[in-house]
């Protein structure tokens, strides 16, 4: 409409703006141009566990909740939460304490399941939080709220709005990368969880996968050189900037972008997924699947190689948490193949000198109820139903106080009684230490300004070193 009036100088003018928002997202400081503040952390690490482990089997600890196993949930303690429809038509809600042991480990004290013998040892690098909470009851609208302030795909996610905010460090890699633990099974994960939503797409996550393309579609064809390839590109970009020049679209400058840094990922990706370099000691520090591309403890291993190579945001989905029954061998299992690499993660980094400057966070995107879903038979294996009151994230490095448990529940592990953290207040904190006013990181989409924390948030004090 604007090229059909005024000889056309609306269209000129509409097209120099949107190259001039272009060439701003592509610039090493992103929209924001810098920081809103010095950062603490430079980088993130997201350890998701999806599927809502649970809290009480882990890290929060209730002798109180063991003591009254087999006896009914108060009324008064429910306080008339609604109940998924796995466990709401239960006529008896028995509680149940955790089966496993606990214990209070380094000169912090946290308390840490027998479970998790690896982050036990590590204590007094991490702050636990035991007083997440959320609105989602259930795994999609849970995970999606985690990853992008929202519970409605369609949002970007965290890591889209750094590299929207900020920028790329590195020319060879992207800024936001996501690996999945291989062979799991549980809820689906969706693509939408990385995506850039509104945003630009070039601003959304590369997957990396395990086998011998980790990166789909970036390798040459058989017969096609990397000469031949740059031709190509070339050619491709007259096209697009000729079709830019008619239609002003920022979608074909993100077109452009995405194209030039899959061919420099060429010669980037093998290099930082080949750990021959990596000697054997830290290769045993991150346990025997390390070697095993697309395993969990593999996964963390390349997410330490991605941060040493600037990539900012790094998220790690680990699935198969949702333990409605058999869950005394179900989190015993994703235990035992998340413990040893979480920990070892942190421990690489300290040893590196980059755990002051990079968030590890682990958690996922509720907790689990203490009351037991469907029959309580004393002895016999049972599950938990999905609980958004209370839940457990720990964090790491980054300007994170170490050696700190934050928050209380109450004595039955069902309400928080002191400092809880919402979802978006855990959102607020992670922009914060990475040097971002999260009231100032916005997008104009649909005539309104969207953010990540949306029009709530504040920054949980109590977690800062």
């Amino acid at each position: 409409m604007l090229g059909s009036f005024g000889m056309g100088f609306g269209g000129i003018a509409l097209a120099e703006m949107l190259g001039r928002s272009a060439t701003a997202a592509d610039g090493a400081g992103g929209v924001l141009g810098g920081f809103h503040f010095p950062p603490k952390a430079k980088r993130v690490i997201y350890l998701f566990q999806s599927g809502g482990p649970s809290q009480l089997d882990l890290f929060d600890h209730k002798p109180y909740l063991v003591e009254k196993t087999g006896e009914q949930l108060p009324d008064s303690v429910r306080g008339g939460q609604r109940l998924t429809g796995m466990s709401g038509n239960q006529s008896s809600i028995p509680l149940v304490g955790s089966p496993f042991a606990f214990r209070q480990h380094g000169d912090s004290g946290a308390w840490v399941s027998e479970l998790l013998p690896w982050t036990a040892q590590v204590a007094d690098k991490l702050c636990f939080v035991r007083t997440m909470y959320t609105e989602s009851i259930n795994h999609g609208p849970g995970v999606t709220f985690m990853q992008s302030g929202n519970q409605i795909p369609g949002r970007p996610s965290i890591g889209a709005w750094l590299d929207y905010g900020l920028g790329n460090e590195h020319d060879d890699l992207p800024s936001f990368v996501v690996l999945i633990t291989k062979n799991k099974g549980g809820q689906p994960l969706m693509s939408h969880l990385w995506g850039a939503g509104f945003l630009p797409t070039k601003h959304q996550a590369v997957r990396f996968r395990s086998g011998a393309d980790p990166v789909l579609y970036v390798n040459n064809p058989p017969g096609v050189s990397t000469e031949n390839r740059r031709q190509l590109l070339d050619g491709l970009r007259q096209l697009h900037e000729h079709q830019f020049a008619g239609t002003p679209d920022a979608e074909i400058t993100a077109r452009i972008a995405n194209y030039e840094m899959a061919f420099r990922m060429q010669a980037s990706v093998p290099d930082v997924t080949n750990f021959a370099d990596e000697p054997q000691s830290v290769l045993d520090l991150y346990g025997p699947d390390a070697k095993d591309p697309g395993t969990f403890a593999a996964n963390c291993l390349l997410a330490r190689r991605l941060a040493e190579r600037g990539v900012r945001f790094i998220q790690l989905y680990h699935q198969d948490w949702d333990h409605h029954g058999g869950l005394k061998g179900g989190i015993a299992r994703e235990a035992k193949q998340t413990d040893q690499p979480a920990a070892a993660l942190v421990q690489d980094l300290a040893q590196r000198g980059m755990l002051e400057d990079t968030l590890v966070v682990w958690g996922g995107e509720f907790g689990r109820t203490n009351y037991c879903q469907g029959l309580y038979k004393p002895g016999q294996d049972f599950g938990r139903d999905h609980h958004p009151r209370c839940f457990t994230t720990w964090m790491a490095g980054g300007g994170i106080k170490p050696g700190t448990t934050y928050g209380e529940t109450d004595d039955y592990g069902y309400n928080i009684v002191k400092d809880g953290v919402h979802v978006h207040d855990f959102h607020a904190t992670m922009l914060h230490l990475l040097g971002i006013d999260h009231e100032r990181l916005t997008y104009k989409f649909q005539g309104r300004r969207y953010r990540l924390t949306d029009v709530h948030g504040k920054i949980v004090k109590g977690i800062l070193a």
